[in-house]
């Protein structure tokens, strides 16, 4: 792909333990090919300190390209974390770890492809100009001692076209 075809939107992601927020921020590309960004909530609801068993939750997040054939890749970022492994929310000065993942068994943590992460990649999605729905899996480990309250984070999802 030619770096004059390569085009880049993003928008920000927020996860939390109660509720999600997501807007899309709208960049400026040319003609020659569209794509945008869309989703459902990743909310985990209530965390249970005492259960053996961790959190898990679903998102989507909904892509959309033009008519134009193109290879489509979507990132998340670190959500402020150091790491990719874990990510955190926060609850004032509180945390609680959790991530993101691209597959229902959480094995591959959903990233930029660095520090042993991977990103969605679709080449050439058909059909052109609908929805695509891509499943966001996510999981709170168990055994976290977390202060009582709203713990979130918010993510920078990038979508390459």
């Amino acid at each position: 792909m030619s770096a004059a075809l390569n085009r880049k939107r993003m928008m920000r992601l927020r996860v939390g333990g109660v509720f999600v927020l997501m807007s899309v921020l709208a960049l400026p590309i040319s003609a020659q090919g569209a794509c945008s960004l869309t989703s459902t909530s990743v909310a985990f609801g209530t965390y249970d300190i005492f259960s053996p068993s961790p959190l898990d939750t679903l998102g989507q997040i909904i892509f959309r390209c033009a008519n134009n054939d193109h290879s489509v890749s979507i990132s998340l970022d670190k959500g402020g974390a150091s790491t990719f492994n874990p990510r955190l929310m926060f609850n004032g000065s509180s945390t609680l770890n959790y991530n993101l993942y691209l597959d229902a068994a959480r094995t591959m943590i959903w990233g930029d492809g660095t520090g042993g992460t991977r990103n969605f990649f679709i080449p050439n999605p058909q059909p052109n100009n609908t929805d695509i729905s891509v499943p966001i899996y996510g999981r709170v480990p168990a055994g976290q001692g977390a202060s009582v309250g709203n713990y979130n984070n918010t993510l920078t999802v990038t979508i390459n076209f």
